[in-house]
């Protein structure tokens, strides 16, 4: 295959770590040793084919390769591509993995009731965006946090999310938070942990959900761990779970459906930060865990 589109996904990182737990979790997340490629997310055109299931020409998509092109081997994650009139990066995130990440992990896990009060951490990114886009359009009250004041605006203006807030102006997470939830969060989608899951916690209503998604602050930063008081997981009963979208997939149908509903009728605003280029995938990848992109980060190798 001729590789056209790769997701660049902040997770990579535990793959080079000369250890980490993630590694021996699932099979998309085995370490990668050097001189062996990246796999990732992506799209990608047949350009020869001993496999009759795919035909010189085919848009495939699945997991391909940090590169120019992709050997697949039998039984790999492929399948062809239909772009359903979308265009094709579309694939690699919302319609991809960061749609269904945001939509399995708030409708299958967190289970939102309408007007219910939900906060989500990084919500400028490829998933958080999504996530508070999702909660809106299913009638509840949501605020974002996010690390600059472009982002704030846009997650309000753009958006529709009803507040957002800078974290790196707050001395004070768990003040903050109880600023914007003074009668607490029902539910928190979590993409950074450290000490905003811990203010969060502290500030979860009685029976409130946690929804671990990732924990970016902590994949470079050693020093930094959640520590939530756990007298009040306990004596909230608030419930916290971890999860991977692998585990997800029988409400992929019906992701794909409202998805698809919400982008025809203008519901719902794609963010994509794309750069051309294999040269661009170091610079790219660096600039996730300093903030630098809006929305789903994406390269884009070659033209169609």
């Amino acid at each position: 295959m001729k590789n056209l589109y790769v997701s660049i996904d902040p997770y990579q990182v535990n793959r080079i770590k000369s250890f980490s737990s993630s590694q021996s979790a699932i099979n998309f997340a085995t370490r990668v040793t050097p001189g062996t490629a990246f796999d990732a997310y992506g799209v990608g055109k047949v350009v020869v084919s001993g496999n009759p299931e795919f035909e010189e020409g085919d848009l495939v998509v699945g997991l391909i390769t940090w590169g120019d092109y992709t050997v697949a081997e039998p039984g790999a994650m492929l399948r062809k591509c239909d772009s359903m009139g979308f265009p094709l990066s579309y694939q690699v995130g919302i319609l991809g993995f960061s749609g269904l990440t945001a939509y399995a992990g708030l409708f299958d896990i967190c289970k939102p009731k309408k007007r219910e009060k939900v906060f989500v951490s990084a919500a400028s990114g490829s998933v958080g965006n999504l996530v508070g886009q999702y909660a809106k359009l299913f009638g509840c009250y949501v605020v974002g946090s996010t690390g600059c004041n472009e982002k704030v605006a846009l997650l309000k203006e753009k958006l529709g999310f009803d507040d957002a807030f800078n974290y790196k102006e707050e001395t004070d997470l768990k003040a903050t938070l109880k600023r914007y939830f003074p009668n607490g969060i029902d539910i928190y989608f979590d993409n950074v942990g450290a000490e905003m899951q811990e203010a969060a916690v502290a500030n979860m209503k009685t029976f409130g959900r946690v929804v671990v998604c990732g924990v970016i602050s902590e994949y470079t930063n050693a020093e930094k761990r959640a520590a939530p008081d756990m007298l009040d997981v306990v004596y909230k009963r608030i419930k916290i779970q971890g999860f991977l979208v692998a585990d997800h997939m029988s409400v992929y149908q019906d992701f794909l459906q409202k998805t698809c509903n919400y982008l025809h009728g203008g519901e719902i605003q794609v963010l994509e930060d794309i750069s051309s280029g294999m040269e661009s995938i170091p610079s790219a990848f660096v600039g996730l865990f300093h903030g630098d992109n809006i929305g789903k980060k994406i390269v884009q190798i070659a033209e169609e």
